[in-house]
């Protein structure tokens, strides 16, 4: 081992350079139309669809508030049980946005975009995160390395989310993809899973 050096801090930067060392080649979208099952009447589908957000407006929203919790927690000092609130908020977020980006946008994502590999990339991130989270939930705040594998958490996410932002929704673009259609779908599929887990 190196001098100097302990095995969680060797952990993170090998985790961190993995995740830059893995940042995917944008691909040029390929046209492709998702087919719906969904037998609604053409002014209830446009009413419902009006009242969801499109599937990128709900993913980011969702970026955008994990982000805010992982950036309080990096200001708190001394207030455990504020830490606690916030670890379990971001490992509950985490764990539902993972799923449901796995379950439906990511399948969806591909067949329209048909860049496997920066999907593949994704779910192996997601892989790691999970794995990091199941650590933490494992842990209570002010254990050794508790508020390092939450920095290092944050910092997973917050790359994960800038490749995701800047290289796979811009591809979504071009693509004939049903956003709010399947943005309707994340919405329904993350109030369950939400429920669920908080059980």
């Amino acid at each position: 081992m190196l001098s100097g050096f302990n095995s969680a801090t060797l952990t993170a930067y090998s985790i961190k350079g993995y995740i830059m060392a893995t940042k995917a080649k944008t691909k040029a979208g390929r046209v492709a139309e998702r087919k719906t099952s969904r037998s609604q009447s053409p002014d209830r589908k446009k009413e419902t669809q009006a009242a969801s957000p499109s599937a990128i407006d709900l993913l980011e929203q969702d970026h955008r508030e994990v982000e805010e919790w992982f950036d309080e927690y990096d200001e708190l000092k001394e207030d455990d049980a504020r830490k606690a609130e916030l670890a379990q908020k971001i490992c509950l977020a985490l764990k539902v946005h993972a799923q449901i980006e796995e379950e439906i946008f990511y399948p969806q994502a591909r067949e329209a975009t048909k860049d496997n590999d920066l999907i593949d990339e994704a779910v192996v991130e997601h892989a790691t995160v999970k794995n990091l989270i199941a650590e933490i939930e494992s842990m209570e705040v002010g254990e050794d390395l508790y508020d390092a594998k939450i920095r290092v958490l944050g910092e997973m996410v917050k790359q994960h989310i800038k490749e995701e932002e800047e290289e796979l929704f811009p591809e979504l673009g071009p693509a004939k993809i049903d956003l709010e259609g399947f943005g309707k779908e994340l919405a329904e599929r993350k109030e369950e899973l939400m429920a669920e887990m908080q059980a």
